[in-house]
């Protein structure tokens, strides 16, 4: 019988560096940084207006949850704007790119499953 592990309190996030053509905040609350968890991560997301990440064919599927603003997601076949209150699913092997066009930025958290890696992201040379 597999023992019963007790919960794990998470006492502050670990400030991870952000890709992108400005500065993004991203806080890991659970993942391989800051928990030393792989089946999934989740973290707070806050980027500037005008923020644009290099696009990404991932590894892992991304849950996201827009708490401020708007995000964009641009995919092969178009793009998805996603605002606060609403929440978007970016499946594992999909080329993706994410934005926040608008002036006052975004918040969001985003879960990764299985948690992200740098290798993972699988982002374009460009």
């Amino acid at each position: 019988m597999t023992p019963v592990l007790p919960p794990v309190l998470i006492e502050c996030p670990a400030r991870i560096t952000a890709a992108g053509t400005k500065p993004k905040l991203i806080d890991e609350y659970v993942g391989r940084v800051n928990s030393a968890t792989e089946a999934l991560s989740v973290a707070h997301m806050r980027s500037p207006g005008g923020w644009i990440e290099p696009g990404q064919t991932p590894d892992f599927d991304e849950y996201t949850v827009v708490l401020k603003g708007l995000l964009r997601v641009e995919h092969a076949g178009g793009a998805v704007d996603v605002r606060a209150g609403q929440a978007v699913i970016s499946h594992r092997g999909c080329w993706v790119r994410y934005s926040t066009p608008e002036p006052e930025g975004a918040e969001y958290i985003a879960v990764c499953g299985p948690a992200f890696t740098l290798d993972g992201a699988h982002r374009d040379s460009k």
